[in-house]
């Protein structure tokens, strides 16, 4: 991993970094020169678990221009149904329009931080089982490590069971 050492060139990795000083997180994003594909990917590239890594999945809620975004440990996938009934309709996988739209981020990129509109915002409690987790800083070439328990400080997120049963 190669550290990000220029001045920050993406508008979205600023986003973030700026949301992060404005919540109390001392952040420091890592440039991925490959990027990843995969969580698993992500996870080799920071020297982590796969868990340790998290997936930012946005969905729309059926019929509504609403959208919600789910924070979820990377070996998890979430459960439409079970999400859904977080909360309190039909979820249905946004578009590439939507995730930006709903976010300001590119998918591969939508980070926990720093989204152009408020989103509700759900987050697994597998991830706090961790001392630190990855997130993508804004572009599918950043991402930044984390103490969870200060992120859901700072995100103030609902937490709740929205992932698959194993």
């Amino acid at each position: 991993m190669s550290r990000t050492a220029e001045p920050v060139a993406s508008a979205s990795l600023a986003r973030v970094l700026a949301d992060a000083e404005r919540r109390g997180l001392a952040i420091e994003p890592v440039h991925l020169p490959e990027g990843t594909r995969s969580a698993a990917e992500a996870a080799r590239a920071c020297g982590c678990g796969v868990d340790q890594i998290i997936k930012s999945i946005v969905f729309r809620v059926a019929g509504d221009d609403r959208h919600v975004l789910f924070l979820t440990a990377g070996g998890s996938r979430v459960d439409p149904v079970r999400a859904g009934r977080l909360v309190g309709a039909d979820l249905e996988k946004a578009d590439a329009a939507g995730v930006r739209g709903a976010t300001g981020f590119a998918i591969g990129g939508v980070s926990p931080l720093g989204h152009l509109n408020e989103i509700e915002t759900w987050f697994d409690p597998k991830i706090l089982d961790h001392a630190v987790i990855w997130a993508a800083a804004g572009t599918p070439n950043h991402v930044f490590s984390v103490d969870p328990a200060a992120l859901v400080e700072a995100l103030n997120p609902r937490i709740g069971a929205f992932t698959e049963e194993p």
